[in-house]
C-alpha cells in the first residue's frame, strides 16, 4: 500500500539487490507434478474454510526474518516466490501464466544527477532552479542524457482533458512546450463540491495522470506546481521521493508517450515564476477552477540537461488459475503484493523492514479465499495474482496488465488485498475509492448480513484509491474492488479503531515494526475475507458484468472495451 508518495524512498533499498542480480528466474514444475516449495507447510496443517490460525501461519512465514523483508531481486523474493507457488501447487490450482505460475517483469532503473538545474529565460533576463529545493525532475525515456532547449512554459490550469465531466484545459496546442499544472482536481483549491467529486480526488488530480497527459498531448515537459493541501504532503516528500533511483517498465514494455521531462515546481519557485511574468498566481488558480479556462502563456523558456544513471532488472509475479467449470474464459482476479522493502544495512538494531501488515496479511488472505474456492470451482475462472513491485511504482500489476493471462474484455472485476485491519471486528467495511464502481453493489447486502454498513476511507482527497495495485486494471477499464476492515470497532467504538490506524501509520507503517504479532485480533480478519470471499464467489457463479457507475472517469474503457 502506498498512502503516501514518500513509500518510494524507500524502495531504492528493496531494489538494489534486482540491479545487482538480474533476479533469477525460477521455472515452476510442471502441473501434473506439483512440488511444493521448502517453505511450504503440509498439506495437513490446513483446513478448506477461512481460518484465523492458517491466516496467522502465513503471514508469520511470509514476515519472518528468514525472509529478509521480501524485497524484489533478493534471497528473500526466491523464498517468498516459491512459498506462494507450493502453495498453489497444494491447492491443486493450475500455473497462472501459460505453463509457469511465474511472470517475469522487465524494469528500468533512472537516477538523475541531483547537480541538474533548470535554465528560465525571461523578458527579465536568465536564473537558475536549483535540485531538490525549487524543483525536481526527472525522465522516464530510458535515456542517460535527456536535453530541452529553449521550451516555452504555459500554464494550463489543472492539465485535466476529461470528456465526461465536459473539462478540457488542453484548448492549445501543447507540442514541444512544457506545461505547468496544478496538482488535485478542478474544484479543489475553491471548495467547489460540484466540480469533479469535491474534496475526493479522482484520477485526473494524481501526478501520474497529468504527467500521461502532458504526454499525449505532445508536450516536451511537464511541472506541477506543489502545495501542501492539495499534494497532501509537504514538498520534504517530494524532494525526498525523487531524489535518487526510479523505477519504470522497459520502454518497450510499455509503449505509452512518455515525455522526456516531468517533475514538480516548489511553491516558492512556480510564485516567482508567475510574478517574473507580470501574472497573478493566486487570481490564475481561482481562475482555472472555472469550466472554459484558457492556458496563459507564462513569457518564459525552460531549458535543461538532465544526464541519468541507467541500469535494469527483473523480478516475478506470481499466478495460479481455477479454471472455471461452463465459461473457463471470463475470470474473476484476487490480487495483492507480495513485495516489501527489503533490509536496510545502515540501521542501527533491526533492519529488516518485515512487512507483516503491508503486505503479508494480503498474501495470505488469497491464500485463504483459494482454500475455498478449490472446494467447489465456480462457472468462471479465478485468477489468484501475487504481484512484484507495487512499493516501486505497481509495476509488477502494470506488467500484467500490459500482458494479461485473460483478455481484460473477459476480465470480470478485480478484488484487491492489500494491508489487511488486524485489530478485530468493526462495524463497517471500509471502501477505498467508494462511490466507483457497481461491485459495491455485491459487497453491500453481503456487509449487511454481518450487521455492516459501507464506508469511504478517509482522508479522500489524498487519492488513496489510486494508490495500490488495482488500479492498474481500473485504468484499463476493469472494475476493481479496493476493501477492508473499517474503524468502527465493536466493542470498543470508533475512537478506538482510529487511534489503532493512526499508531500503525506512525509506528509501523514502512517501518521494521511492521511485524507479526500473536497477539492480533483476527476475527475481523476472517469476517472481511468471508465477504470478499463471497462477492468473488457470486462474480465467478453468475453471469453479471459489473460496470463503472455513471460519471466515472473510466466507464467509456470499459464500454469500448466489452464492445469490441
Amino acid at each position: 500500500m502506498r498512502p503516501t508518495l514518500s513509500s518510494g524512498k524507500l524502495s531504492v533499498l528493496a531494489l538494489a539487490a534486482v540491479l545487482a542480480a538480474g533476479c533469477q528466474r525460477s521455472e515452476a514444475p510442471a502441473p501434473e507434478q506439483p512440488t511444493p516449495a521448502a517453505n511450504a507447510p503440509s498439506a495437513q496443517a490446513f483446513v478448506p474454510a477461512i481460518s484465523s490460525e492458517d491466516f496467522a501461519r502465513h503471514v508469520k512465514t511470509l514476515a519472518s526474518d528468514e525472509f529478509e523483508g521480501r524485497a524484489p531481486g533478493s534471497h528473500g523474493e526466491r523464498l517468498t516466490v516459491d512459498y506462494i507457488q507450493g502453495q498453489f501447487q497444494r491447492l491443486g490450482l493450475k500455473p497462472g501464466n501459460g505453463d509457469s505460475y511465474v511472470q517475469t517483469v522487465p524494469m528500468v532503473q533512472t537516477t538523475a544527477d541531483p547537480s541538474t538545474v533548470l535554465h528560465i529565460r525571461d523578458a527579465q533576463g536568465e536564473y537558475q532552479l536549483a535540485y531538490g529545493t525549487d524543483m525536481v525532475i526527472g525522465t522516464t525515456s530510458g535515456q542517460p542524457e535527456v536535453s530541452v532547449a529553449d521550451s516555452e512554459l504555459v500554464f494550463i490550469g489543472y492539465g485535466v482533458d476529461a470528456p465526461e465531466a465536459d473539462w478540457n484545459d488542453y484548448a492549445i496546442d501543447v507540442a514541444g512546450k512544457t506545461v505547468v499544472v496544478l496538482v488535485n482536481d478542478p474544484g479543489f483549491h475553491v471548495g467547489d463540491e460540484e466540480l469533479f467529486q469535491g474534496k475526493r480526488m479522482t484520477w485526473y488530480g494524481r501526478w501520474v495522470y497529468k504527467f500521461e497527459e502532458a504526454a499525449r498531448k505532445g508536450a516536451t515537459g511537464a511541472l506541477i506546481i506543489h502545495d501542501t493541501e492539495g499534494a497532501g504532503y509537504g514538498w520534504d516528500v517530494v524532494s525526498n521521493s525523487w531524489s535518487g533511483a526510479q523505477f519504470d517498465l522497459p520502454a518497450s514494455e510499455d509503449p505509452a508517450p512518455r515525455l522526456p521531462l516531468q517533475g514538480w515546481l516548489s511553491a516558492d519557485a512556480a510564485n516567482a515564476l508567475f510574478q517574473r511574468a507580470g501574472l497573478d498566481f493566486d487570481a490564475l488558480r481561482i481562475a482555472a477552477n472555472q469550466r472554459g479556462f484558457k492556458p496563459v502563456p507564462l513569457n518564459a523558456r525552460m531549458s535543461a540537461t538532465l544526464k541519468s544513471e541507467i541500469s535494469s532488472g527483473q523480478s516475478d509475479n506470481v499466478l495460479a488459475l481455477l479454471p472455471g467449470t461452463s465459461r473457463p474464459d471470463e475470470v474473476v482476479i484476487y490480487m495483492g503484493h507480495w513485495d516489501h522493502l527489503g533490509r536496510n544495512p545502515e540501521l542501527e538494531g533491526d533492519q529488516i523492514y518485515n512487512g507483516a501488515i503491508d503486505n503479508a496479511t494480503g498474501i495470505a488472505g488469497i491464500l485463504e479465499i483459494a482454500e475455498m474456492l478449490v472446494q467447489q470451482p465456480p462457472q468462471r475462472s479465478v485468477l489468484f495474482l501475487a504481484v512484484t513491485l507495487e512499493e516501486s511504482g505497481l509495476l509488477g500489476s502494470k506488467y500484467y496488465v500490459a500482458r494479461p493471462s485473460f483478455p481484460l474484455a473477459k476480465t470480470v472485476g478485480v478484488i484487491n488485498l492489500d494491508a489487511l485491519s488486524v485489530v478485530g471486528r468493526t462495524r463497517d467495511f471500509t471502501v477505498i475509492g467508494h462511490g466507483n464502481s457497481e461491485l459495491e453493489d455485491i459487497l453491500r447486502p453481503i456487509a449487511e448480513r454481518q450487521s455492516r454498513i459501507l464506508r469511504a476511507e478517509s482522508g479522500l482527497e489524498k487519492g488513496f484509491y489510486y494508490r495500490s495495485d488495482h488500479f492498474n486494471f481500473a485504468k484499463a477499464g476493469v472494475p476493481a474492488l479496493y476493501a477492508g476492515g473499517g474503524v468502527d470497532h465493536f466493542e470498543k467504538g470508533e475512537e478506538y479503531g482510529l487511534a489503532m490506524q493512526a499508531e500503525y501509520t506512525r509506528l509501523r507503517y514502512h517501518k521494521p515494526a511492521d511485524e507479526f504479532d500473536p497477539n492480533w485480533d483476527l476475527r475481523g480478519v476472517v469476517e472481511d475475507l468471508s465477504a470478499l470471499y463471497q462477492v468473488g464467489r457470486e462474480l465467478a457463479d453468475g453471469d453479471q458484468w459489473p460496470n463503472w457507475y455513471e460519471g466515472n472517469e473510466f466507464r467509456a474503457i470499459r464500454d469500448a472495451s466489452r464492445a469490441e
